[in-house]
């Protein structure tokens, strides 16, 4: 005689790769499928009879009691996503799909593991953004960085710096020492920027051998002048012994401020791109 297929229900509830949670209306979980160990860390058992909200990320707790609230006025969220920890101290990031069931008294929600999810789009977006090799700010971030700090200083009347660096002789360590070692040259290099500058300030990668550092809310030339002795005594500090041997080659700085050198984007980095191209030029003509 066939089974019964209502009596196969829970065993199908517990084949499924997904979290089957099912909650009262005190938030008191009354079931949860086996897959739940793999998502959380505890046992069925283990979680049975306790609170819901123990599992939830602090920081995410009022977005979920105001989708649990929506959820027990009669409306499905199908597409919520917060986060839980894990029995050992990890966190989860989940994709929840719930519905109250007025009849039977509880809430009946479907939860899937987006944690590798999550950390991929968080990767593309920093891509999206950023230099693959150094991690720093590439050319659009900047450019965005730059147009804020130019409304922002605008606003205040206050001012802003532009250094445009360039590494001098670059072409030779690629070409004596091969492009890994210069690739960790523009790695070190751009470690040795980020120690120079605050928070509020930008680094970038401009491409090749190029950087762009935004300083803002400026107290003086004379703070800027400082800050390019600074950056160029820390980037010209001898490699260490995991280089080799290689000589760490001198670099170029050319410097422009807001509002005396220009009032927009192009015309600050092409005064300071200039700046630094003499600078180069007086160095091949006295070197």
């Amino acid at each position: 005689m066939p089974t019964d297929p209502q009596a196969l229900y829970p065993k199908l509830i517990n084949l499924m790769l997904d979290t089957v949670f099912v909650v009262d209306g005190d938030n008191q979980i009354i079931f949860v499928s086996e897959a739940c160990e793999a998502l959380l860390g505890y046992r069925a058992d283990e979680l049975t009879g306790t609170s819901i909200v123990n599992y939830i990320h602090p920081d995410d707790l009022a977005a979920t009691r105001v989708s649990m609230l929506r959820v027990m006025n009669g409306q499905p969220h199908v597409d919520f996503r917060n986060r839980y920890l894990r029995k050992d101290g990890g966190i989860v990031h989940i994709l929840w799909s719930a519905r109250w069931y007025e009849a039977e008294g509880v809430r009946i929600g479907v939860a899937r593991d987006v944690t590798a999810l999550m950390q991929a789009e968080a990767e593309l977006r920093f891509l999206a953004h950023h230099d693959p090799l150094t991690a720093l700010a590439n050319r659009s971030l900047f450019y965005d960085r730059l147009e804020s700090g130019l409304r922002t200083a605008h606003r205040h009347q206050s001012r802003l710096a532009l250094l445009f660096l360039d590494i001098n002789d670059f072409k030779y360590i690629n070409d004596v020492h091969g492009h890994a070692v210069g690739d960790s040259v523009l790695c070190k290099v751009a470690r040795g920027l980020e120690g120079c500058v605050r928070e509020t300030d930008t680094v970038a990668r401009m491409g090749g051998d190029e950087f762009t550092v935004l300083l803002t809310d400026i107290q003086s030339t004379d703070a800027v002048a400082a800050k390019v002795e600074q950056i160029l005594m820390v980037v010209n500090a001898p490699l260490g012994a995991e280089f080799g041997g290689v000589s760490m080659p001198s670099c170029s700085i050319g410097v422009a401020c807001y509002p005396t050198d220009g009032e927009d984007a192009d015309t600050l980095l092409g005064h300071a791109d200039g700046h630094m191209y003499r600078i180069k030029r007086h160095r091949s003509l006295v070197g």
